[in-house]
């Protein structure tokens, strides 16, 4: 399925159903939209929404950075998206995306890869790539 973006009209409707919280951003699950890999939560303000659905390259918004965040910008790790939702209280979004390489900044496919267990947090999968090739410096 190839994704197609709405007309500027219907964007402007969709995007006025969205309940963006006090600091107007609303939640973004990424999930692989073949295998239903959950693959990292990330916020979105209205710009960031817009343009993912625009152009169907996901983009979130960096509260660290407080700017417009392309996925993959600087790791080459894109997102694609497939299709967006909505959830019922119109505050989160679901993102099916097309992830290429990893979703992670620790160089994993998934940022879900600890599981909490009697003995402490277990982690599930290794990274990958080494996060000094996706960014050039260390991440944690």
């Amino acid at each position: 399925m190839t994704y197609q973006a709405p007309s500027p009209s219907v964007l402007s409707s969709m995007l006025d159903a969205v309940s963006f919280d006090k600091n107007g951003l609303v939640a973004a699950i990424a999930q692989q939209h073949d295998s239903g890999e959950i693959l990292m939560i990330a916020w979105m303000t209205r710009e960031a929404l817009q343009e993912t659905l625009l152009t169907g390259r996901v983009c979130y918004y960096s509260r660290s950075r407080q700017k417009l965040w392309r996925k993959g910008e600087t790791s080459g790790q894109i997102q694609h998206l497939h299709e967006a939702r909505l959830d019922c209280d119109a505050d989160a979004v679901l993102l099916l995306v097309n992830q290429i390489g990893v979703a992670c900044h620790t160089g994993r496919r998934s940022c879900f890869y600890r599981a909490f267990s009697p003995d402490g947090l277990k982690e599930l999968t290794k990274p990958e790539i080494d996060p000094n090739q996706l960014y050039g410096h260390t991440h944690a």
